[in-house]
């Protein structure tokens, strides 16, 4: 998904970048005629009509055109951060980031992960059904299953090798999805006839059952978030200029499927019209392209949530998790924990479902509260932005209707599989929900205090020889946004728990800025030679590798003369060692003898759920474990007693 980022022109509008989008940005939508239809026909076998076909093919035309084309191409794309789009880039944009405004992030974020689960499973297991039509009995979920165990493998090395195909190959795919469907309609051409709203209008209110199969009508799409998502890999030229040909050769596709069922279909027969349009002699070639076709989906859904989990790390929605970079490709991250997961929940919904009309029941829902979730952001960033209130009340009637009508039709899906839909996004939403509001809890009682009445005290306790050296440089992280303090536990680290000397005392504070590729830093000397801040500004979209953003610090120090590394040791100066570092974490607790609400103390135990796949600091922070300290100290939080305790028997 990221391997576009190596191209400095790939956001600009180019032939190029229109390919490369197709291959990155289009990849879920352009699936999607390998399954809808036929969830369309499963749900509407009982009472085959004209009307089912017309009605939701002009369901499907106005729901690319009002929710995908309207909604994301037009709107949406113009709220990006910096370039940067997704969920997470929307709430970044927010001046007011409020407890509800997090909460709605955290379940779009938590119901995008849901669908990195499901996307794999259906798209390859769609594909690969077509082997049914060469041969009966070939067995389907072995195939998918090895298909997805060899997707997911690849992953730790990086997919750059394989991305600069993926849009050529795309490319193909729709322009054989386009020629299917012309092939069709040239025999059946008033099948167009769909465009009109009435017939949407007929088949909602006519037809049996009609509402619900809007269910299966959502499955067209689908990918739409990705639209969003990817702004940041392709630009919003590209996607916009590249989603005239993807939706013209989807619409194509959608409208000769249906130009067959109506001259072919016959009541009850069990048929996907996808592969039924093709001609005989493409019909394996065809297989191969849809397959092709589905591991790229999956692929782009894949990098898709590393993206997504690491920039839910970078603002504090997700637990530190070992993130790696298995290429030089700028933005291309790995997730070893995230991966391994995704593959193990894919393939047990290969072989729980088996089937890919069976998958399409758990699939739709996830997204549909993803859209819903961005819908309610965007109206409050257009609100923020003093656009006119008339204006994003008419946004949010339009579009809460209509996802709210697919929210209700997925709905009616829960029992057959929108379960697990649901229970992928809700352990998601905990860790997240865990992670996020037990940290601000925590931080609740985080006090500060004036460094200014203590800039003595450092000066006295670096020349006191009585006191032994801790180390010739200690190192602290911080949070304290304010030059002149510093929490009230760093100051009971040096002076109060144990007497920390040291010839040179670090304050580094990180500060997660809303500018996604932002990395600068800044140097303040409180005590020159002694007490030195440095903060710095690391955009959501870096890894915050603060380790080695130090050692450049201190080159940087070092080379304009304000620091000198070489040891405090005469015996080893002379010898050209340089000093030693020590870095002192501090991890916060709670001691058990304080009364929370009920409330907080059901967020403290969703954080220490949350806790349990979180890495260290000294991993995260990717620091020497056998140079670092690490700490813990209890929070500390004012509970008046009822009474004192009482003393009995005098002194003696």
């Amino acid at each position: 998904m990221n391997s576009a980022a190596n191209r400095p022109d790939i956001k600009k509008l180019s032939f190029l970048g229109v390919i490369v989008t197709m291959g990155i940005v289009f990849g879920d939508l352009g699936t999607s005629p390998l399954y809808t239809m036929r969830a369309i026909l499963i749900g509407g076998r009982d009472n085959f009509s004209e009307l089912l076909i017309y009605g939701s093919l002009s369901c499907i035309f106005w729901t690319l055109t009002l929710s995908t084309t309207i909604k994301y191409v037009i709107i949406v794309l113009r709220a990006d951060n910096n370039g940067e789009g997704g969920v997470f880039a929307l709430f970044a944009l927010l001046r007011k980031k409020s407890s509800w405004a997090a909460i709605l992030t955290i379940v779009g974020g938590a119901a995008l992960l849901a669908d990195g689960v499901i996307t794999p499973s259906i798209t390859v297991t769609s594909a690969v059904e077509g082997l049914r039509m060469v041969k009966m009995d070939i067995p389907v979920v072995p195939i998918v299953i090895v298909i997805l165990a060899a997707l997911f493998f690849i992953q730790q090395f990086g997919t750059n090798f394989v991305g600069s195909y993926f849009g050529p190959v795309m490319g193909i795919w729709f322009f054989m999805l386009g020629a299917l469907g012309v092939s069709q309609l040239i025999l059946h051409p008033f099948i167009l006839e769909a465009v009109n709203p009435v017939y949407a209008f007929r088949f909602l209110s006519e037809y049996p059952g009609g509402f619900i199969l809007l269910g299966a009508v959502f499955l067209s799409t689908t990918g739409a978030e990705a639209l969003y998502a990817d702004l940041g890999h392709c630009g919003r030229a590209n996607i916009r200029v590249s989603w005239i040909y993807v939706k013209l050769c989807l619409l194509l596709n959608y409208f000769g499927q249906g130009a067959w069922l109506i001259m072919n279909y016959s009541q009850g027969s069990d048929v996907n019209p996808f592969f039924e349009i093709m001609p005989r002699w493409l019909l394996l070639p065809g297989i191969l392209l849809a397959t092709a076709a589905a591991i790229i989906a999956s692929q782009a859904i894949i990098s898709g949530s590393f993206t997504l989990v690491s920039e839910a790390i970078s603002l504090n929605f997700w637990p530190k998790l070992n993130v790696l970079n298995p290429t030089k490709i700028k933005g291309q991250v790995y997730l070893p924990v995230v991966n391994w997961f995704l593959w193990i929940a894919s393939s047990a919904v290969v072989i729980a479902f088996q089937r890919s009309d069976n998958m399409s029941a758990a699939y739709g829902l996830a997204i549909n509260i993803t859209e819903m979730i961005t819908t309610f952001l965007l109206a409050y960033y257009l609100f923020q932005k003093g656009v006119n209130h008339r204006l994003i009340l008419l946004l949010l009637m339009i579009y809460l209707t209509i996802e709210g009508s697919f929210l209700i039709a997925n709905l009616h899906k829960f029992a057959n599989g929108g379960w697990f839909t649901i229970l992928a996004a809700s352990l998601f939403f905990v860790i997240m929900y865990g992670w996020y509001f037990g940290r601000k809890l925590k931080n609740r009682y985080v006090t500060f205090t004036n460094l200014n009445k203590y800039i003595d005290m450092f000066r006295d306790l670096a020349n006191d020889e009585s006191v032994p050296k801790t180390a010739t440089n200690l190192v602290y992280i911080i949070k304290a946004n304010r030059i002149d303090q510093v929490e009230s536990k760093v100051i009971h680290s040096i002076f109060l728990k144990q007497p920390k000397r040291a010839d040179t005392y670090w304050l580094i504070h990180v500060d997660k800025v809303d500018e996604p590729d932002r990395m600068d830093y800044q140097v303040t000397q409180i005590i020159p030679g002694i007490l030195i801040r440095v903060d710095f500004h690391i955009g959501f979209k870096v890894e915050p590798r603060i380790n080695l953003y130090f050692r450049e610090v201190l080159e940087d120090l070092t080379a304009s003369g304000e620091i000198k590394l070489e040891s405090s040791y005469d015996s080893l100066r002379k010898h050209m060692i340089p000093a030693d570092f020590r870095f002192v974490l501090i991890d916060r607790v709670m001691p058990r003898d304080y009364k929370l609400s009920n409330i907080d103390t059901m967020t403290l135990t969703l954080h220490s759920f949350s806790r349990l796949i979180c890495i260290s600091d000294v991993r995260a922070l990717q620091l020497d474990s056998a140079n670092t300290i690490e700490e813990q100290v209890p929070i500390t939080i004012d509970q008046p007693l009822g009474r004192r305790i009482r003393r009995i028997g005098s002194p003696q």
